[in-house]
């Protein structure tokens, strides 16, 4: 499922194209995880003011509301612009396209678990954003941030970061790996983690993010950025997807277990409880 950093990947690479345009029409293919919420001709004459992102959701931000869209399991936007050749027919896939006067906006997800949905702005936040916790790269967001959210939790630290209303956007692959940078035990309850430990998991935290994003995302199966490149942070991981492999810093090897039925990779030498 694409993540903070491949939702972050697709914002940065259709700000210039997208910002300032002008919608001429959506079209719709096979229904998505959730209705548009909106006839598709009513979008039409609005600019496009803003691309922001909220958690694992891309926000574009029209002039009488937003689209909100999430990628879901499988789900990608392409970009195609007027300058290129004759776009080609939608492909099966291609399930809403946002035509613009610049070129279109295409999201493709074979398994339709992604969603695109119209809000009426100004009004109260979506149901789908106000549970949302602190972005963890924003500036506000630190170790006493992070400590505040878990101490009281008796969960295990790695199911409290991808419990979305403690920290925003983070996925699977991402708490591995900053759980295993900050030398705490996946497993580790909520309330054990000292204010000492939060802050250092909250840094790595946010450094595991950034270089996400300058590798472009993570490409498991699906994912591609609007050009069609994919994420490359995959092959620099350091515990995800290695079971059984030597730990890069001790050398023993790694450890894999199953929690809240998503799979774990850590180092039990190296992280402790």
């Amino acid at each position: 499922m694409p993540e903070l950093p491949e939702v972050e990947v697709t914002r940065r690479a259709l700000l210039q194209p997208l910002r300032g345009s002008v919608v001429r029409g959506a079209a719709l293919g096979k229904p998505l995880r959730w209705p548009l919420q909106c006839e598709p001709d009513s979008l039409a004459g609005q600019r496009i003011e803003r691309l922001e992102r909220r958690g694992k959701y891309l926000l574009l931000g029209l002039q009488r509301g937003q689209l909100i869209v999430h990628l879901g399991m499988s789900g990608s936007l392409r970009w195609l612009d007027n300058a290129a050749a004759a776009a080609p027919q939608p492909g099966p896939h291609e399930h809403f396209r946002l035509l613009t006067d610049r070129g279109e906006l295409r999201m493709n997800d074979p398994r339709r678990f992604g969603a695109v949905i119209w809000q009426a702005l100004p009004g109260p936040a979506h149901p789908l954003l106000s549970h949302l916790g602190p972005e963890p790269l924003e500036p506000g967001f630190d170790g006493e941030v992070l400590w505040r959210a878990v101490h009281p939790r008796r969960a295990a630290i790695k199911l409290l970061l991808l419990d979305q209303s403690v920290v925003a956007g983070v996925g699977n692959i991402y708490a591995c790996e900053a759980l295993f940078r900050a030398g705490i035990d996946p497993r580790t309850p909520g309330r054990r983690v000292s204010r000492e430990r939060c802050a250092r998991l909250a840094a790595e935290l946010r450094a595991t993010l950034e270089q996400a994003v300058r590798a472009g995302g993570s490409t498991l199966r699906d994912f591609c950025s609007s050009d069609g490149s994919q994420g490359h942070f995959q092959l620099e991981a350091l515990v995800y997807g290695r079971a059984g492999q030597p730990c890069r810093v001790c050398a023993r090897p790694l450890a894999h277990v199953a929690q809240g039925q998503r799979s774990t990779y850590f180092c039990a030498s190296c992280q402790r409880r």
